[in-house]
């Protein structure tokens, strides 16, 4: 297969090829696609260089197009899309990729297109009495690396980090994720049209499909980029942001989050099975494989706990779980769960492979009191990527609340309370510590969805993201990511940009 590189579909300089596999037999797909040397990571760097100093001098309309020219193209491919990623994925054409996915990701485009246009990302401030102008613009080359799991809403070429940052008019390399080559190949091929038709730089959108690790830490590090958006494992972000850090360049990395749960006691007295209905099916949808699907749940010991834990043990039980993404995946998952009850965790379900085809994972629970939590917080704090659950059962509210304080940074909290106000004092002492340590507080709901709106904070504390103060979801919050503050002193009006002229405001 072709990469796209200085606005031209050409061969690879392929060093050797891989091939995707289907998750819902585990057999090879048949398309081979390359890894690319360094010749053609070095070509992108200088190509989306040259385009990020065009792109300087293109109008707003002009990437707002781009945008929405883009979305409107995936929107009438919307099923060849969709049946191509769910072979890669073995997720389901409808309703989740199709019909909510592809729907979510096109919406994001023209937001982010709205964003273009209305300029609001810019921060425009003037000080008019000291002549002081500054502004957000764009950062230069941005590389995104996205993950796995939603091969359209965080994809390298179509999702999250590649709105924000063509809205804020920089040239993308987007380097394809290797579960999921072909879609991201038919994306890129949208894409580039949707670039030559809104008459953008031909290098402003580029793709390639796979590099060396050697390389791909090479890319990171190039003084070229402006900045990375990575979406992924927490080792890999990692390394890549080692890389990154040495040459200066800014990273913003999504990595671990174990997402805690809290159920308050009254509440579970009142509803024991609708929560424990809603926490299956949060932690079973998609497989297990949301970035916000519970890895942790609190709760104190008490009849109405129990009931809890039996209900979910028995939907766990009586569903067939759906083919995780990759055998690599599941060894993983698997491996996470064999260290947790290495360290005392009780299996209650699951924790082995399950049968049928493709790779398969049981729905699995975890039982532990929380005395011995606290005092082995470090061996329990491991992410099990999919569909698994640990209960953390305190014996009384004070373990409860040491418990949670030993947690580390999420991308959300959650806590379940009764609706006659009888948790609240005990809400009082436990949301403190879940805002400290999440980017997203949430109240009487799974955190598993995450809305596409300015108010979201799709972010968090360490390890969940590389930095607590930016947001990978949500226009214009998420542009700010990859622009760069610039400031203007006592510059000459006619040499200053449009949008900082005249007196504006003090500030």
């Amino acid at each position: 297969m072709d990469v796209l590189i200085d606005g031209a579909w050409r061969a690879a300089d392929a060093e050797s090829e891989f091939y995707a596999e289907s998750p819902a037999t585990g057999e090879r797909l048949d398309r081979a696609f390359p890894v690319s040397r360094w010749n053609d990571c070095d070509a992108a760097l200088t190509a989306a260089a040259d385009a990020a100093v065009e792109l300087e001098k293109a109008a707003p309309e002009q990437i707002a197009d781009f945008l929405e020219l883009y979305a409107a193209a995936l929107d009438a491919s919307a099923e060849k899309l969709a049946q191509a990623a769910h072979e890669e994925t073995a997720l389901a054409v409808s309703p989740r990729l199709k019909d909510v996915e592809l729907p979510r990701t096109t919406d994001q485009l023209r937001q982010a297109a709205r964003a273009a246009r209305e300029q609001s990302w810019r921060q425009v401030r003037i000080d008019a009495q000291r002549n002081i102008r500054s502004c957000r613009g764009p950062i230069g080359p941005v590389l995104v690396m996205g993950p796995n799991n939603f091969p359209f809403a965080y994809n390298a070429v179509s999702g999250g980090d590649f709105a924000a940052a063509m809205a804020a008019g920089n040239p993308v390399i987007g380097k394809a994720h290797p579960l999921h080559p072909y879609t991201t190949m038919l994306l890129a091929q949208e894409a580039h049209k949707a670039v030559l038709a809104s008459g953008l730089p031909p290098a402003t959108v580029q793709m390639i499909y796979h590099v060396s690790v050697e390389n791909g830490l090479k890319l990171a590090g190039d003084p070229r980029l402006g900045a990375i958006g990575f979406t992924g494992s927490k080792g890999a972000g990692l390394e890549l942001k080692r890389a990154a850090d040495a040459a200066g360049n800014p990273i913003y990395l999504e990595m671990s989050s174990l997402n805690p749960v809290v159920f308050l006691p009254h509440g579970m007295e009142e509803h024991a099975g609708q929560w424990a209905n809603q926490l299956a099916e949060s932690c079973t949808a998609g497989a297990g494989q949301f970035c916000t699907r519970p890895n942790l749940v609190f709760l104190l010991g008490s009849g109405a706990a129990e009931k809890f834990l039996q209900e979910l043990k028995g939907i766990f039980e009586g569903r067939t779980p759906a083919p995780m993404l990759s055998g690599a995946g599941r060894e993983r998952l698997h491996a996470s769960v064999r260290a947790l009850r290495k360290a005392g965790a009780e299996c209650v379900t699951g924790g082995e492979f399950a049968p049928g085809s493709g790779y398969r994972y049981a729905g699995t629970l975890l039982r532990l009191p929380a005395e011995r939590f606290i005092a082995g917080a470090r061996e329990f704090l491991r992410e099990a990527f999919g569909n698994e659950v640990m209960a953390v059962v305190a014996a009384n509210e004070a373990e409860l609340v040491e418990a949670l304080e030993l947690l580390e940074g999420s991308l959300t909290g959650s806590i379940y309370s009764s609706e006659s106000g009888s948790d609240e004092a005990l809400c009082e002492q436990v949301a403190p510590i879940l805002r400290r340590k999440a980017g997203r507080l949430l109240n009487d709901k799974m955190p598993t969805g995450v809305a596409v709106t300015a108010a979201m904070n799709h972010g968090g504390p360490y390890p969940a993201t590389g930095h607590p103060g930016f947001t990978a979801v949500g226009l214009p919050p998420a542009i700010e990511r990859f622009t760069a503050l610039r400031c203007y002193d006592n510059v000459r009006e006619h040499r200053l940009p449009a949008f900082l002229r005249g007196s504006g405001t003090a500030g």
